[in-house]
């Protein structure tokens, strides 16, 4: 999506900073909830968990885009849709890491996307516990409080690096990310796991990571962290192969001078049976 192909209707720059506002509405509550969770249950799969703050979150942000912006659609991770008549979708994940954030592992956020026709346009991301917060919109760059970034300047796998996670159906599935961590484990500096692809992306973006690669995400997950990437000037893809696809549930981000390298890594990779883990 280019700035060209919106409307001028759209209001870009009041749209960014309520979404901004709204990043940092989660980022407040996170911080005077931390350690101190009251209820934690599960959705169903293992390790899937939503907490009394995560709902916190998710109902503040929405009474304020529900009042700042009446007419937009709004899809979040505990309540789901609410669907409008316009062609803008925020996209809220309140709680992005609640597993770490429950156990108090200080690597998780709030994102907040915005969608046109189903491409993300703008972006904002906080991370509580290193008071960031990053933002995008198409057309004007990618900022980490104000400071602009730029995707790494890496080249080659041997010199960097990576980030990835784990889907909730991993226990199930043998697309499950496992053989690709051990692979890029030996062919990088190393591959971290941090439990929050919001995070994992605005990482990228900020150049702390040189590329991410995951599967099995959600709309919310990746809708914010896709623009601020590619306006810090990374790239965003469907791995190994393949254009990037919000629905799909996978994603790559990188540097364009290690996206082939990158992809042709995963590409060779044979996934592990079900038999070696279970």
């Amino acid at each position: 999506m280019e700035i060209n192909e919106l409307p001028t209707h759209i209001n870009l720059s009041k749209l960014y900073e309520i979404a901004k506002k709204s990043a940092q509405i989660g980022n407040e509550i996170l911080k005077i909830n931390y350690n101190k969770i009251q209820k934690i249950s599960s959705k169903g799969r293992k390790g899937d968990l939503v907490t009394n703050v995560d709902l916190e979150v998710e109902n503040k942000i929405k009474e304020y885009l529900l009042e700042e912006t009446p007419d937009i659609s709004i899809n979040a991770e505990e309540s789901g849709k609410l669907i409008k008549s316009s062609d803008l979708t925020w996209c809220i994940d309140p709680l992005d890491g609640t597993t770490n954030y429950s156990h108090g592992y200080p690597f998780f956020g709030t994102s907040i996307g915005l969608l046109y026709k189903n491409k993300p346009i703008i972006g904002a991301v906080s991370v509580p516990y290193l008071n960031e917060l990053y933002s995008a919109c198409i057309g004007t760059g990618s900022f980490c409080n104000d400071i602009e970034l730029k995707i790494s300047s890496a080249r080659n796998l041997s010199e960097s690096l990576l980030v990835t996670g784990f889907s909730y159906d991993r226990f199930e599935t043998e697309d499950n990310n496992y053989a690709e961590f051990c692979y890029l484990t030996h062919k990088t500096r190393g591959v971290r796991r941090g439990g929050a692809a919001a995070v994992d992306l605005v990482f990228v973006a900020s150049g702390k990571v040189d590329g991410y690669w995951e599967r099995g995400l959600e709309v919310w997950d990746i809708a914010a962290g896709a623009v601020i990437v590619k306006e810090a000037g990374g790239i965003i893809s469907d791995y190994p192969s393949g254009e990037f696809n919000l629905s799909s549930g996978r994603i790559l981000a990188c540097s364009p001078s290690l996206e082939n390298e990158l992809k042709k890594a995963l590409d060779n990779v044979v996934p592990l049976k079900k038999n070696l883990y279970t």
